[in-house]
C-alpha cells in the first residue's frame, strides 16, 4: 500500500535517476496526489473490500448483534455523499456497505428510458454504475485529504490524520440479476462487475428470461443445476481476477414463486432434481385419461400428470414455497455461496427466523442478507404486529380497526408508538434472532429523490418562491454542515486548482480566487448546528 512518505522515496530515487529532466516535479506533490488515490483500479477496490466484509462476518459469528447496514445509491454522487455523511455523523464507515440495485438500474440508468425490474436494461448499466460509484467515492477521499494537505502547509499538525485516514471506499453489494443469460453470459458480466470493484455479487433462482421484481408475481425459479452453474460462473470468475474473498450472495425468490419453466433430470431415487420434482403439482391419471404428448411422471409407484399452464410453465404444490426455500438455501450455501437472500411477503422476525432455524439446522454458520423494502408498507404491517401481539396478550384492542390501522387517527396512538418501536429496533431483533447479516434498504434514495422533489415544488412554484429553497435547503444545508453547500468545491474545484498549481505553478489559472461566491459559506464552520426550525 503507497504512503504518503514512500512515494515521496520512489520519487526522490526517479528523481536521482533522471537528473534535471525532472527538477520540476515535486516529489512531496506526487506523494500527496498518490495517498489521495489509493486505489488504481477496480480489482485493488474489489479485494480491499472483499476483505471487510469476511471480516464482518467472522465478527458477526462470533457476535450477531454487529450486522452490517447499507443502502441502495443509483448515482455516484449519491453514494459519495452517503459516505460522507456516515464519516461525519458516525466517525466511521465500518459496518456500512453500499448496494447496487437492480431494480433501480432499470427504472433510472437505462438507455431504453425507465423500465420495470424484468432484467430488460443493457447489463453493461450494472458495471458502470459501479465504476461510476467508486469514482466519486475516490474523489471523496481526495477532496478531504487536499483539505488536509492544505492544512498541514498552512502550519497545523495533522500529519496524523492522513496518516490513519479512513477512505470512504466500501464494499458494495452490486445486484446481478438472474445472470443475464445463461451461465456463460453470467460469467462474463460477472468479471465485468468485479473488475469495476464489486466484492460481492447477489443473484436469483429465477429464469432469466422471464425475470420479476422480487415482490411481484408471476416469478419463475430455475432447477438448482441451473443455478448451482452460475454459482460456479461466478466464483471462476472472482478466482481468475485474483478475488479469492470474493463474496457470492444466493437469492431464493421461491418464497413467492409458484411456477418453473422446466423439469430437472432425476437419476436416482431422492437425487436433487427428485426433490424439487417432488414439488411440482400433478394429478394421478390412469392410462386412458393421458392425452397425446401429456408430460407424466411416475411418483410413488403411480403415474401422475404434471399440472402446466397454457404457456407451458409448470406449477408448483400449494403452500410449498417455504419448504423450497430451506431446500435453495441450503443447496446454494453447499455450492459455494457465502450469504443468502430470501424475498419474503412482509418484514415479520418470526417469519424470517422459521425459515433461516430450519436451514441452520444443516448449515449452522448460514447467514442472510435481508431487503428492509419499501415495497413493505412498514406503519401497517408493523401496526397490526402489535395490534396481534396486544390481541394475543389480552390487551383491549378495540379501539383499533387492524384492516385500516394506517389511518393517521392512530398516529399518536399506544399501538402507534408500539409498532414503531418495534421498527426501530427490526433489524438488531432480526440479526440476533433470525440470522440476518446484513441489512439493506434497496429503493431509498429512489423514493427521496422524489419526496424532496415534491415538498421543493410544493412550495418554490407557490407562494414560498425562493425561500422554500432557501429555508428548505440551504439554510439547512448550511446549519447541518452538509459539505455539498459548497458545491464547487465538492465537484473538485479547490482540488483541481491545487493540481493546477503543481502543474503550472505560479503561471496556474485557479478559479478559488477573491471573487469565488463560495467565499460566502467559509462562515458556515462557526454556525449555529442546533437543528433548525424548518419554514412552513
Amino acid at each position: 500500500m503507497t504512503t504518503y512518505n514512500t512515494a515521496i522515496d520512489v520519487v526522490r530515487q526517479l528523481k536521482a535517476k533522471h537528473g534535471n529532466r525532472w527538477n520540476t516535479i515535486s516529489a512531496e506533490n506526487v506523494g500527496r496526489v498518490a495517498v489521495q488515490n489509493r486505489f488504481k483500479t477496480g480489482l485493488d477496490i474489489a479485494k480491499y473490500t472483499a476483505s471487510i466484509m469476511r471480516k464482518d462476518m467472522a465478527e458477526y459469528d462470533d457476535n450477531p448483534l454487529k450486522y452490517t447496514q447499507s443502502l441502495g445509491c443509483w448515482h455516484g454522487f449519491i453514494a459519495q455523499q452517503k459516505m460522507i455523511a456516515i464519516k461525519k455523523h458516525h466517525g466511521s464507515t465500518n459496518k456500512r456497505y453500499l448496494y447496487l440495485s437492480g431494480w433501480m438500474v432499470a427504472a433510472l440508468r437505462s438507455e431504453f428510458g425507465p423500465l420495470p425490474d424484468q432484467s430488460m436494461h443493457e447489463k453493461t448499466a450494472v458495471p458502470k454504475l459501479i465504476e461510476e460509484i467508486y469514482s466519486f467515492l475516490k474523489q471523496a477521499d481526495a477532496i478531504e485529504l487536499n483539505d488536509l494537505f492544505r492544512r498541514l502547509d498552512a502550519g497545523e499538525d495533522v500529519q496524523g490524520e492522513i496518516d490513519n485516514f479512513e477512505t470512504h471506499v466500501v464494499p458494495i453489494i452490486a445486484d446481478i440479476d438472474a445472470g443475464f443469460g445463461n451461465e456463460e453470459a453470467t460469467y462474463l458480466l460477472a468479471k465485468k462487475m468485479i473488475e469495476a470493484g464489486a466484492c460481492a455479487l447477489q443473484i436469483e433462482n429465477q429464469v432469466s428470461d422471464a425475470k420479476q421484481c422480487g415482490h411481484q408475481d408471476g416469478k419463475v425459479t430455475v432447477p438448482h443445476e441451473d443455478f448451482i452453474a452460475k454459482l460456479n460462473a461466478l466464483r471462476y470468475a472472482f478466482l481468475e481476477l485474483g478475488v479469492e474473498e470474493g463474496v457470492i450472495v444466493a437469492r431464493t425468490d421461491s418464497e413467492g414463486a409458484g411456477l418453473t419453466q422446466k423439469l430437472p433430470v432425476s437419476k436416482k431415487k431422492g437425487d436433487l432434481a427428485s426433490k424439487y420434482i417432488d414439488f411440482i403439482e400433478a394429478e394421478e391419471v390412469t392410462a386412458e385419461e393421458v392425452n397425446d404428448n401429456d408430460v407424466l411422471i411416475k411418483r410413488n409407484g403411480r403415474l401422475v400428470r404434471p399440472k402446466r399452464l397454457p404457456n407451458g410453465l409448470y406449477k408448483f404444490k400449494a403452500d410449498s414455497n417455504i419448504d423450497r426455500v430451506v431446500l435453495d438455501c441450503i443447496v446454494s450455501l453447499q455450492n459455494g455461496a457465502d450469504l443468502l437472500w430470501i424475498e419474503t411477503p412482509t418484514p415479520h422476525v418470526g417469519q424470517i427466523a422459521h425459515m433461516m432455524n430450519r436451514v441452520k439446522r444443516v448449515v449452522p454458520d448460514a447467514k442472510l442478507v435481508y431487503n428492509n423494502s419499501p415495497s413493505f408498507n412498514w406503519t401497517l404491517n408493523f401496526r397490526q404486529q402489535a395490534y396481534d401481539s396486544m390481541l394475543q396478550n389480552g390487551q383491549d384492542v378495540s379501539a383499533y380497526d387492524r384492516a385500516a390501522l394506517m389511518d393517521v387517527k392512530y398516529d399518536n396512538t399506544v399501538l402507534a408508538e408500539t409498532a414503531d418501536e418495534m421498527i426501530r429496533t427490526f433489524q438488531a431483533e432480526a440479526s440476533k434472532k433470525a440470522g440476518v447479516f446484513h441489512h439493506l434498504i434497496t429503493l431509498p434514495t429512489y423514493h427521496t429523490t422524489a419526496l424532496q422533489m415534491n415538498n421543493l415544488v410544493e412550495g418554490y412554484f407557490g407562494d414560498k418562491a425562493m425561500l422554500a429553497y432557501v429555508a428548505n435547503v440551504q439554510r439547512q444545508e448550511i446549519r447541518k454542515g452538509v459539505a455539498c453547500v459548497k458545491h464547487q468545491r465538492m465537484a473538485g474545484s479547490d482540488l483541481g486548482d491545487d493540481h493546477k498549481t503543481f502543474f503550472a505553478g505560479s503561471n496556474a489559472l485557479k478559479a478559488g480566487g477573491e471573487k469565488n461566491t463560495s467565499n460566502q459559506f467559509n462562515s458556515q464552520d462557526t454556525a449555529d448546528k442546533r437543528e433548525p426550525v424548518l419554514a412552513g
